[in-house]
């Protein structure tokens, strides 16, 4: 059973835009991870397939209690791979649907004309054409070390620093064992895609951290000062939440909220290995939280990544019906309105990101229109980093401060980031960084976003071959 629920975590992880399936596989803490891997990306090959006997076979009308995923992970090892040698009770529960599941497979090949089953896989689904495209993305964790130290580490092992990029297609034309700085984040270098650095000294002793470029915008826009309270609405599996802390440098308090018990003792792991202190972890909906809980009367800064589609997730294996319904995408809509609109409520909130890593407007700058007007004039959109090359879509006036991302246009998973700051009377004073948007929140000294850091010779556990 301990497959399959880690498998249906992970699968819940690529849903959420928590990271790709590399990542979420190592970070499970499943002690074998090929057969993980291998179970997660045999379910996501025949996603397609088990959405359609899923649906056929009503499975999860008649057993609310079965998670979606967990139910595509039972429904492909007992008919497409190795017949459910494990599983519990979860096992006799798909067994005794076996037969129904069966009949629809067997209905779905005849309506499409085929008699094995792979033929029910569409010819696209062999590979993520966006996958090829996008770097590996490696951030350097301040609270251990510095970019200086890792760059010279890397270089030992044999890589090539070709210096500060300077443009996307710089970052495009990546190959070998060569690498850069980012242009934008100062504390990001950029390797060619395929680099895999799971194995690597510095990864697994927490000096860095394999995070997306378009996830590592989300805290970094937020930019909280040294000392500020701050919370993590939807925070596992953790990197975000890391970046907060370095960004912090330890100082202040981060409140981190999730739901499942397993993915917060993952997250608890991962935040100690990267060395962050100074945080409270909580088993709860984001949503039960009292904004009036004395114990968050000083939070100034709430980041808010919650449950999307996942659409911009390149890595993942590609679904024949790439869209989700309009049905799930009004329902997610309408939670993230409700996660985002209580995250306002907070009194001391001076300043909130919203992200997804989704493609679709319904959740996105949709969401952030429909709550500025319910909050009136109290908060405002800001108009964060306006050197990003890719701007919201024009759905309202002001709908271009908000921030796009793709593999196609800035070499990442697709991602909207939205950053809101409160208004008028008791507001604190206007930050610099969303008039500018050029400034580096993590170092607070008016560096320019995307300059190349200062020469800063720390030797923080400096990590040696």
């Amino acid at each position: 059973m301990a497959l399959y629920s880690a498998a249906a975590a992970v699968l819940e992880g690529l849903e959420r835009g928590d990271g790709g399936i590399k990542t979420l596989v190592y970070n499970s803490r499943f002690p074998h991870v090929r057969q993980l891997y291998a179970l997660v990306s045999e379910t996501l090959r025949y996603s397609p397939v088990l959405e359609k006997l899923l649906a056929g076979a009503a499975l999860l009308r008649a057993e609310k209690k079965l998670p979606p995923q967990l139910a595509k992970v039972l429904v492909y090892d007992l008919l497409f791979g190795k017949g459910l040698k494990c599983g519990g009770r979860w096992k006799a529960l798909a067994r005794r649907h076996r037969a129904r599941l069966e009949a629809e497979l067997a209905r779905l090949k005849v309506q499409q004309k085929v008699s094995r089953n792979e033929d029910l896989l569409a010819p696209a689904q062999a590979a993520s054409p966006g996958a090829s495209q996008v770097p590996r993305y490696v951030r350097v964790n301040t609270l251990k070390t510095c970019v200086d130290d890792v760059i010279d580490f890397f270089k030992r092992q044999g890589y090539s620093y070709l210096g500060k990029a300077a443009s996307v297609e710089e970052l495009r034309a990546l190959s070998g064992k060569k690498f850069l700085l980012d242009l934008h984040l100062p504390e990001l270098l950029v390797f060619p895609p395929q680099t895999d650095f799971h194995d690597s000294l510095l990864y697994t002793s927490g000096h860095i951290i394999l995070q997306d470029k378009a996830s590592c915008l989300p805290a970094f826009l937020l930019g909280p000062a040294a000392g500020s309270h701050v919370i993590d609405a939807c925070a596992a599996p953790g990197n975000k939440t890391s970046h907060l802390a370095a960004i912090l440098k330890n100082k202040g308090q981060i409140f981190a909220f999730d739901v499942d018990t397993k993915r917060l003792a993952t997250m608890n792991t991962m935040l100690t290995r990267a060395g962050v202190t100074g945080f409270q972890l909580a088993q709860q909906d984001f949503l039960t939280v009292d904004p009036r809980d004395p114990k968050y009367s000083k939070v100034t800064h709430i980041l808010l990544d919650p449950s999307c589609s996942g659409s911009g997730m390149v890595n993942r294996v590609p679904r024949e019906e790439a869209a989700p319904s309009a049905e799930r995408l009004q329902a997610l809509a309408g939670f993230q309105r409700k996660v985002l609109s209580h995250a306002l409520s907070f009194p001391a909130l001076r300043r909130l990101v919203y992200s997804t890593c989704s493609l679709h407007r319904e959740e996105n700058e949709d969401v952030v229109r429909a709550v500025l007007q319910e909050r009136g004039s109290a908060f405002r959109l800001v108009n964060a980093f306006p050197s990003w090359p890719c701007r919201g879509l024009a759905a309202f006036p002001g709908a271009e401060s908000c921030l796009r991302a793709s593999p196609a246009d800035t070499l990442t998973h697709g991602f909207f980031v939205a950053v809101l700051e409160r208004h008028g009377e008791g507001a604190a004073a206007p930050s610099s960084l969303p008039a500018a948007a050029e400034e580096n929140p993590q170092h607070g000294e008016g560096t320019k976003a995307g300059a190349a850091p200062k020469k800063k010779r720390r030797k923080k556990q400096r990590v040696k071959e």
